[in-house]
């Protein structure tokens, strides 16, 4: 990672790329892949798992969501982890954790088992996936970080296609909703065993700075406030409290804002650090990463409520349909390196310019069939410069700041996929339910038309802060 003024640093970067391998970024992508996967691979059991665990509506929607909210609350905190000791212990001890969560839900005898399981899987996710990102950025540099983010991109995506595909292949076996879970399990053991070889040894740990629990407390609490309605808001039907919730982690957040400048002022080291934001490109680069990450996860929700509820697609068949889109995000999100400079900076604006009117064009086209797969596929094209954007948000922060800046990235990213799921999701339910004249899908692509065009506006900044630095 380049390094700038701009974010000083009280530790000396050490030159750890001569030691990056293949086997460290396999662990790591593949860790970072069993983390997504978990995501979407319960939706498809969630019938089966009511029936045989007599599972209330409550308690499934908080098996499905429970990980997603620990996980968005947790990021930043298990990020800053890392930087305290060691990023390889905190993988290690993240995946760890989380192997043996899915063993316990995967053999859990209840509905609140199976809670708490998910809830202790997704504190495993958040002390693991951060790492993988901070690992990126400390190990590899040039074109070999760029081709080692196209890959982590292409493992987000293809974690959330294959997590539907994978469900409905597992539970088309008949062997039940425990299977989805248990399936991880030997692998997630396989992988720390080559974590243990393949990782750095002494990779982080620099740190001297404390967990800031102060920032820890207002930070977790503003986005528990912000995510718990978003994430249940719908199925409740979007009670008052949610609203009260959400207004209340607007004022939390600015406690935050104001505890870190404390924390600052006493000469410590706050949660998330001013200077990091301060580098050329992170603050555009913040808001693409909140805005492009919308579109997405509200794409995948709400394509998956149309091929399977409108188009009656299995499980399996619509994630088939949306393999195009997954391969040509992770295309791009490879190939991007490869080109010319000039031509790097055009390609995060266009990407977006060129993901507008796919959507638009989905929704007109909701019969699915080869126009639908080639439209989302373009989708997939244009968004795919979400990892240009990655790299170059992050390509100014210092090294000593790289868990800072990842644990801030993947938490806004996390948060635009429940902006998005929650809003524009709810919009294309709530049209399914109460038909006005014009089709759903064609309501929800021009509201993911707009979102992809203002992430276009965002980039421009980006690009521009880039070019002055």
């Amino acid at each position: 990672m380049t390094t700038s003024a701009t974010v000083p640093s009280s530790v000396p970067t050490r030159p750890e790329t001569a030691r990056a391998s293949g086997l460290l970024l396999a662990v790591i992508l593949v860790g970072q892949f069993l983390a997504i996967l978990n995501v979407n691979i319960v939706n498809v059991a969630t019938p089966t798992i009511e029936a045989d665990l007599r599972s209330s509506g409550a308690g499934l929607q908080l098996i499905v969501a429970g990980y997603t909210i620990v996980y968005a609350v947790l990021l930043i905190t298990g990020a800053r982890i890392g930087d305290l000791f060691g990023y390889r212990r905190a993988f290690l001890t993240g995946l760890a954790l989380f192997t043996l969560t899915t063993l316990g839900a995967g053999l859990a005898p209840s509905t609140e088992w199976l809670i708490g399981f998910r809830l202790a899987q997704g504190s495993g996710a958040a002390l693991m996936m951060p790492q993988v990102l901070t690992l990126i950025q400390r190990n590899y540099q040039g074109a070999a970080r760029g081709r080692a983010l196209g890959l982590w991109s292409a493992v987000i995506s293809g974690g959330i296609v294959v997590g539907q595909a994978l469900g409905g292949i597992l539970l088309g076996l008949g062997a039940g909703w425990r299977i989805v879970f248990l399936v991880l399990v030997p692998i997630g053991a396989l992988l720390l065993v080559a974590g243990v070889r393949a990782l750095p040894a002494d990779s982080g740990g620099e740190s001297r700075a404390g967990l800031d629990p102060w920032g820890l407390v207002t930070l977790s609490a503003a986005v528990l406030l912000f995510v718990v309605p978003l994430v249940l808001g719908r199925e409740l039907g979007w009670p008052a409290w949610g609203w009260a919730s959400m207004a209340l982690s607007v004022l939390v957040f600015f406690a935050f804002v104001r505890v870190e400048r404390w924390v600052t002022g006493r000469g410590g080291r706050p949660l998330v650090n001013a200077t990091v934001l301060a580098a050329p490109g992170m603050r555009p680069g913040l808001a693409v990463l909140l805005l492009g990450p919308a579109t997405w996860g509200a794409f995948l929700f709400t394509s998956a409520l149309h091929l399977q509820g409108e188009l009656h697609l299995s499980p399996l068949a619509s994630g088939m349909m949306l393999v195009p889109c997954a391969l040509a995000y992770a295309v791009v999100g490879l190939g991007w390196p490869r080109l010319p400079g000039r031509l790097q900076r055009s390609l995060v604006p266009f990407g977006f310019v060129v993901a507008a009117p796919a959507y638009i064009g989905l929704g007109l086209a909701a019969g699915g069939g080869v126009l639908y797969a080639i439209l989302s596929a373009l989708v997939g094209a244009g968004l795919g410069v979400q990892v240009a954007v990655t790299n170059m948000a992050t390509e100014r922060v210092d090294d000593a700041y790289a868990a800072d800046a990842s644990g801030a990235l993947l938490t806004v990213m996390q948060l635009g996929q429940v902006i998005g799921i929650s809003t524009v999701g709810t919009l294309f339910i709530s049209l399914t339910a109460n038909p006005v004249g014009v089709s759903a899908s064609l309501i929800s692509a021009l509201a993911l038309a707009a979102l992809a065009l203002l992430a276009a506006v965002g980039s421009l900044f980006l690009v521009r802060q880039r070019n002055a630095a």
